[in-house]
């Protein structure tokens, strides 16, 4: 290995460099590859309004690339300062550069092109008789040609001037595959313009005029188009528009995001992070998802001149922007797809709990909604006491579903037996859990649903039919068949009422607590003791109440209502572990909701717990008001639909 050269070197006198230095030394910011040349190009294709672009390449880009428009031409006088350096139409003060509108703006891209490739720029405008050419750059003379209206520029022999720039560069297909990711990103900006991308003589994608829907779903694929929301949004100087994909299409790298600022794609931090906490409680922390967003603002308010490839922006208000980019992203995000048709259906009301507590909305009754002939039946709970007790109901507060456990030894469903056959179209008192006018019919008499109730789409996740493997609730709707996974689903319904009941104490409301009557008391060690005592504050605020009993004892005292049915030993164990990792404040700010991720699944039904049918309905009613109930806090669906035609396929039904 030669050591590097230390020896003196002849001093040389301050001088200016030549022009075609100068244009070399600023082609290694502007053309760092052939991708930089297409998206230059691109760009000013597009400023000068420009509605179809045909972009052929070869080798590469690094033999050629020739990128025509139909945009409005270039006046033949003009062409030589075209290829000159820091000669531009479209800025001519500061007050312009502090409010560019247009995609170029600095006036050396073809200049830095032309300086390491050979170019040759053909152009004419709408009241030409012919299309004018001018080749290698400004010194060069303009001549008659023949093309249609608007221009082409055509470079070839990338670096020919350059070789050992040349020498940087990957195989044909990478570059290429840059190129067609340049072209992907700008296309899916402008879906009013067609584009056509041909490599090698082979034409690899054409995508025709069309709308933001078409062309991001043309482009990200099928997948995408069947995942995703649409947002549109506005806030003052503000607007956010286009569709941000469901957390359950996210992807294992980050190759599906595109952000445009005021049309240009960019990598901007503040944005990037935006999105990403709007999905924190609803995606995994090494998926990403996918999104097509478009930021539209006042060109004032950001400054697109900080890189020389102008991917990165700084805005005047980047907190304000942050604010709005992720509220808008997480309402979009609070949708559930069961009720994306519209806006979200009244919640199905289970009849009134034993206690104190009711759910939601106005009582209603499923009656209406079943077949005529159905009598109802009432299996035996397998959860204990037949005089209701503390099972799937609400709890204090209008807790809601999330408030109590499916059952266990609490007792049986939360509603009383007499609501249950009114709630199911029966007539009659119900005595236990079978009405005695049905006592003969069989066990496990089907659940059916009227034509007109399916017809309804009042409730989206339809109504439960049974219950497979102890682990998923089948359903029927409108559309088919319906697989909910009960645990997911309980465990993001408990997530939201958890968020909801921090962010009201937060607000000066009061966190509903349930005191323990019989404190629950466990052997601790002194780690555990101390976290106790040091961070009392930040578990009331959590709704914990644990006290020291001994050096080596704690008793919990009190839990959230919402947590009332959970192991207090494990819940406070749990929580004490979070506080003594990220500390009292952090715990409530930045690990909020990993804290509550935890605690919802430890509180969320199990697996192989049996439901009655009421309690599955009760469950499909409850997700169809929660927000974000497409998926746990883990990222994982709660539920699937398997469309009737899905099913006839299977069966082979009309082949």
């Amino acid at each position: 290995m030669n050591a590097p050269d230390t020896s003196p070197r002849t001093p040389r006198p301050i001088q200016a460099l030549p022009d075609q230095l100068i244009s070399q030394i600023a082609a290694g910011e502007v053309v760092e590859r052939p991708s930089a040349v297409v998206k230059e190009l691109l760009e000013n294709a597009l400023d000068a309004g420009a509605t179809q672009i045909t972009v052929r390449l070869e080798e590469g880009g690094v033999k050629r690339i020739a990128i025509t428009d139909n945009g409005r031409g270039i006046p033949p006088e003009q062409m030589p300062l075209a290829l000159a350096r820091h000669a531009t139409s479209k800025i001519a003060s500061l007050d312009d550069l502090e409010n560019v509108g247009t995609l170029g703006f600095r006036g050396e891209a073809l200049a830095s092109i032309a300086s390491v490739a050979a170019v040759t720029l053909t152009s004419r405008t709408a009241d030409a008789a012919h299309a004018w050419e001018i080749v290698g750059s400004h010194n060069g003379t303009v001549a008659p040609s023949s093309g249609a209206q608007g221009t082409t520029v055509d470079v070839q022999d990338l670096y020919f001037n350059t070789p050992a720039r040349r020498k940087f560069l990957k195989s044909e297909q990478t570059e290429f595959g840059h190129c067609a990711e340049v072209v992907r990103r700008i296309a899916l900006a402008r879906p009013d313009v067609s584009f056509s991308l041909s490599h090698n003589g082979r034409t690899i994608d054409h995508w025709n005029v069309s709308e933001m829907a078409k062309r991001s779903a043309h482009i990200l694929g099928e997948g995408f188009a069947e995942a995703r929301l649409p947002i549109d949004e506005s806030a003052g100087p503000l607007r956010l528009h286009g569709y941000t994909g469901l957390p359950t299409a996210s992807k294992a790298r980050a190759d599906g995001q595109f952000f445009y600022v005021n049309g240009r794609f960019v990598r901007d931090k503040v944005l990037v992070h935006a999105v990403k906490a709007a999905y924190q409680d609803v995606l995994h922390g090494d998926r990403f998802p996918s999104y097509v967003l478009a930021l539209d603002l006042d060109p004032a308010l950001v400054d697109v001149n900080v890189h020389p490839s102008k991917i990165e922006v700084r805005f005047r208000d980047s907190r304000a922007v942050h604010q709005f980019v992720f509220h808008a992203v997480q309402r979009a995000l609070a949708q559930t797809s069961a009720t994306s048709h519209g806006s979200v259906p009244s919640p199905l009301p289970a009849a009134e709990s034993l206690g104190s507590s009711t759910w939601r909305g106005e009582q209603t009754s499923f009656g209406p909604l079943l077949a005529p002939d159905y009598a109802p039946t009432f299996s035996p709970s397998p959860f204990g006491s037949r005089d209701g007790g503390a099972g799937f109901g609400t709890g204090s507060a209008g807790a809601g579903f999330g408030a109590q456990r499916f059952g266990g030894s609490e007792g049986g469903v939360a509603q009383s037996t007499e609501k249950y056959g009114a709630l199911f179209g029966g007539s009659g008192p119900v005595t236990g859990y079978r009405a005695e006018s049905d006592m003969a019919l069989p066990q496990a008499s089907p659940f059916t649903v009227s034509a007109a109730a399916m017809a309804q789409e009042e409730f989206p996740l339809g109504f439960a039919l049974a219950q497979l493997h102890g682990i998923y609730i089948l359903a029927q709707n409108a559309k088919g068949l319906v697989l909910v996974d009960m645990h997911a689903a309980h465990e993001r319904i408990l997530y939201e009422q958890l968020k909801n009941a921090l962010d009201s104490r937060v607000a000066g409301e009061e966190m509903q607590v349930q005191p323990l009557l019989i404190p629950v008391t466990f052997y601790a060690d002194t780690v555990e003791v101390a976290t106790a005592s040091e961070h009392q504050e930040t578990l009331q605020a959590l709704g914990f109440d644990i006290a020291t009993l001994s050096p080596t004892t704690l008793a919990v005292r009190s839990v959230p209502v919402l947590l009332k049915n959970a192991d207090a030993q494990t819940l406070a164990r749990d929580v004490l572990r979070d506080v003594r990792e990220f500390g009292g404040s952090r715990v409530l700010i930045e690990r909020q909701n990993e804290l509550l991720g935890t605690l919802a699944c430890h509180t969320a039904v199990r697996a192989n717990r049996i439901l009655s049918t009421q309690e599955m309905n009760a469950l499909l009613r409850q997700m169809e008001t929660t927000e974000r109930a497409d998926q746990c806090n883990h990222g994982r669906p709660t539920w699937v639909q398997v469309e009737i035609g899905a099913l006839d396929k299977l069966f082979l039904r009309g082949q």
